[in-house]
């Protein structure tokens, strides 16, 4: 599954009805043990939640929860294959996923809410807390800086960083042996390290949601975006490609 939103690959009301549409066929489809999801754009995996249409998405985004719940327990494994930037809801959706593997030189990682006043709100805390840890989370989603594949790798956030040349191959290679085996073997795995390791609770996720909101609703938030929207294209382009720098402090 490939998304190709350009120019940014911005999770938006198009793409969740897309993919909310692609989760109904692939739990209906038997045969399916293993989906790899990518993106079309080299310089961007999904670059964020497109907050100037979240209202579109309905208060407490339940499409999004009600998708990335189904895939956190579908039959099938799914991967996550990394090429570009991959921040915000972005990241978010990466963590909600099986399997990463990221492009050693040309995948970039991020939560860039902090830079806004706002907090991961779709899931983000819990996952990076359960992937890296307590500490790791809180440097990643506290920092905003952007993140390397190595890095990613070492945190324990992706399985692997794979050479760029080797990248495509290696997915390949990965999701065609996992569909050579039995079919409920991979299942029971699956169910059990969610029996082991469970999801955050849909209670916990609500909770975050709703202080998100309540951040994103601040003035002081809303000026921010208000301006960042009345940017040149090439200035927030440039943003979108150096986030974690240009969200910092300036020397």
């Amino acid at each position: 599954m490939t998304f190709d939103n350009a120019p940014l690959n911005l999770y938006d009301p198009e793409i969740e009805a897309a993919l909310a549409g692609i989760v109904d066929r692939l739990e209906a489809d038997l045969d399916v043990k293993v989906v790899v999801f990518d993106s079309a754009l080299p310089d961007f995996f999904m670059a964020h939640l497109d907050l100037r249409r979240i209202s579109e998405l309905g208060e407490g985004m339940p499409t999004w929860f009600d998708m990335v719940s189904r895939l956190g327990r579908a039959r099938f494994i799914t991967v996550g294959s990394i090429r570009g930037r991959a921040r915000g809801i972005g990241n978010e959706f990466l963590t909600e996923l099986d399997v990463r593997f990221a492009s050693r030189e040309n995948a970039v990682l991020g939560q860039l809410e902090i830079g806004t006043g706002i907090i991961p709100g779709c899931g983000g805390i819990q996952r990076r807390g359960q992937l890296t840890g307590r500490a790791r989370a809180l440097e990643i989603i506290d920092s905003g800086e952007d993140y390397d594949a190595d890095t990613a790798e070492r945190y324990g956030w992706i399985n692997r960083a794979v050479p760029d040349a080797e990248f495509d191959a290696f997915v390949e290679r990965f999701a065609q042996r996992i569909a050579f085996f039995d079919a409920e073997a991979l299942r029971a795995v699956k169910e059990i390290l969610n029996q082991e390791v469970p999801p955050p609770s849909p209670a916990s996720l609500a909770a975050t949601n709703t202080r998100f909101n309540q951040l994103l609703a601040r003035d002081s938030v809303q000026e921010r975006l208000q301006q960042s929207g009345k940017a040149d294209p090439e200035v927030i382009l440039d943003l979108e490609l150096n986030m974690g720098d240009r969200i910092g402090p300036r020397p």
